[in-house]
């Protein structure tokens, strides 16, 4: 993962690769950046919103994933020359000042015969994860598989001689799991990448005059050979974007190349230079790929209006350090979980495996806790979309439609737990993981506030999930050609105990109003902006007029105070005020009574907007 301290000696690396690129480099040195000209007005990069949403449904339903950081780093395992050496695991042939020739000596003692692909897999299936990613091959430059383009790969270099992306590749199909790849654009063992500047593998400020080569007649043939012989892949997640020698247009290029070997993956955001301040978030002119990677972070109020995922460690490593026991709890990892649901993000948790190839006894059982969990309560992360609240004081929620999930933290000592909707806008509440013994019972406070009788005794100390299923949303009344929108009564989603639609007799509208508490929702499109006026067409009896209302719609209110009109069916039309929708879209327009003084609020028979034209 990233890491960019600097070293300060001399070496000439060592690479040993199955063909010679000495021809292929002459020519690509001519061709090389016309060709990424081209490449990048391909078509992957014009998607429609339609075609993106398609092919980002399983990832963003999924929620949650198993990070695998694995690699001959695990042999030394945080320790060379019996020294400790400070940093993640994973990036101690920079941090230990290795060379190349030595720490290739860590691949002949790679021989990690208690790896079990199937275990591997039922482990992160068991702990509620849909996916996997791999590092295929980190910055050191070992593979994970058997590439025919270089033989520093867990075939050649290894005693292991065995396929472990395949083995993988088998075990995920037979679970359920997608498979997905990390791969380090950065190169420390390949002489085109970033090995002549040894020790400083990670130099960021000189550049490597043969790196097109490597990128044309290595790193792009063995992302070839993942796609085509291991897939179809869920992900490709790139890593080392930060050198001097990536660019851009190389990003974009790498990107469709890639979409065309499988156009229906998905690719990280470090494709490109889109990883700028915080990881995850983009700047203007920087290519982002698919989604952002916040890593060991989680966004204060997520990244709205972007596809994310957090990639964190259960210790203080990814690669596998033997005297790491910096674990973090079941409850921080599981709170970890839903915080960043309740975000709108996924959540990709790391293990890194031992040189013998066992997954970590403590990031076993911790997983093993979050799948007892999840086994109950899934239905609250997998699927779900950002929380409506910005913020609740006892944990957090996530929402499908109809359906909000409390994620309780704290639980309320009185029995009360309190949420920031109207009572109206619930029909019913249960505990998730206790379904059968029925429903919950829901009241108000004083401000009209949600207000849910829960047991006394949380039944999860670390996370109690209550259901609340929501009234349903009025289907959206498209906007007539003339520009107006139309809403009548029997279109109307009435929310409270009295109030409901009647016909008949001289009838067409929302009747026996005579709780002030109950209120009316439309939903419409408007694809004509402008300014409109609002008109309620209404009817009340003579004794029964006074009650104040409200008419709201994108954040716009307008009062009115209901009059006599001689009959609850001598209709009449009053001009309420003016709106104003600057942008197209779907809106709510909601009319809920202030006061009723009398008997009843009204009749109500529509309402319109009608477009002040220029």
């Amino acid at each position: 993962m990233s890491n960019k301290a600097t070293l300060s000696h001399i070496y000439t690396p060592v690479h040993r690769c199955r063909i010679s690129m000495a021809i292929v480099f002459t020519v690509l040195s001519f061709l090389v950046i016309p060709a990424y000209a081209q490449i990048t007005a391909k078509s992957a990069l014009l998607e429609t919103k339609q075609q993106r949403d398609e092919r980002m449904k399983w990832w963003r339903e999924a929620r949650f994933g198993m990070f695998i950081h694995w690699g001959i780093y695990a042999v030394p395992a945080g320790t060379y020359k019996g020294k400790r050496i400070p940093g993640i695991g994973e990036w101690i042939m920079e941090r230990a000042d290795i060379p190349v020739s030595e720490y290739e000596r860590f691949a002949k003692q790679f021989n990690p015969v208690k790896f079990n692909a199937d275990q591997w897999v039922r482990i992160a299936r068991n702990a509620g994860m849909k996916y996997i990613v791999i590092t295929s091959k980190h910055h050191d430059g070992f593979c994970l598989w058997d590439s025919k383009i270089s033989d520093y790969d867990i075939m050649d270099a290894a005693p292991f001689n065995r396929d472990i992306l395949k083995e993988l590749s088998v075990a995920c199909k037979k679970y359920g799991v997608k498979l997905c790849f990390y791969h380090s654009i950065m190169d420390w063992h390949h002489p085109d990448a970033q090995a002549p500047f040894y020790p400083n593998y990670n130099d960021t400020g000189r550049s490597n005059a043969k790196f097109p080569r490597y990128v044309e007649t290595y790193m792009k043939p063995q992302l070839k050979e993942l796609i085509n012989n291991y897939g179809p892949l869920g992900v490709l997640w790139f890593d080392g974007e930060w050198i001097r020698d990536w660019t851009e247009p190389q990003g974009k290029a790498l990107y469709n190349y890639v979409r065309s070997l499988q156009p229906d993956i998905i690719i990280n955001n470090r494709v490109g230079k889109g990883r700028k301040g915080m990881q995850g978030l983009t700047e203007e002119g920087y290519f982002s790929g698919d989604f952002g990677t916040p890593e060991q972070e989680i966004p204060a109020t997520g990244l709205p209006g972007v596809d994310w995922e957090t990639c964190m460690t259960m210790n203080d490593t990814w690669g596998f350090k033997s005297y790491d026991h910096n674990w973090k709890s079941t409850e921080d990892l599981l709170r970890k979980l839903v915080d960043i649901a309740s975000k709108g993000g996924n959540f990709l948790l790391n293990v890194g495996p031992t040189a013998e190839g066992l997954i970590p006894q403590p990031s076993v059982e911790r997983l093993a806790a979050l799948g007892k969990w999840m086994a109950k309560n899934g239905e609250s992360i997998y699927g779900t979309t950002a929380s409506p609240f910005e913020k609740l004081p006892w944990g957090r929620s996530t929402a499908k439609p109809g359906k909000l999930y409390l994620h309780v933290f704290d639980w309320p000592k009185d029995g009360e737990l309190g949420v920031p909707l109207s009572r109206n806008d619930v029909r019913r509440a249960y505990l998730l993981a206790q379904k059968q013994r029925g429903d919950l019972l829901l009241g108000s406070d004083d401000g009209g506030n949600l207000v849910v009788t829960v047991p006394r005794k949380a039944p999860d100390p670390i996370d109690t999930v209550i259901v609340l299923e929501m009234e349903a949303e009025p289907e959206a009344t498209p906007q007539a050609k003339d520009g107006s929108v139309s809403l009548k009564a029997i279109d109307a989603v009435v929310r409270g105990t009295n109030a409901r639609y009647e016909s008949g007799g001289g009838k067409d509208n929302i009747g026996y109003w005579t709780n002030p508490a109950d209120y009316v929702l439309w939903r419409f499109n408007v694809t004509k902006t402008g300014s409109f006026n609002a008109e309620v067409t209404f009817a009340c009896a003579p004794g029964a007029g006074g009650s104040e209302y409200v008419l709201a719609v994108d954040g716009q209110e307008l009062a009115g105070t209901v009059k006599d009109t001689g009959g609850w069916t001598s209709f009449v039309t009053e001009k309420l005020g003016t709106l104003k929708i600057t942008r197209p879209g779907t809106y709510t327009l909601s009319l809920k009574p202030k006061t009723m003084p009398r008997s009843a609020v009204m009749n109500l028979k529509s309402v319109t907007l009608v477009p002040i034209k220029k």
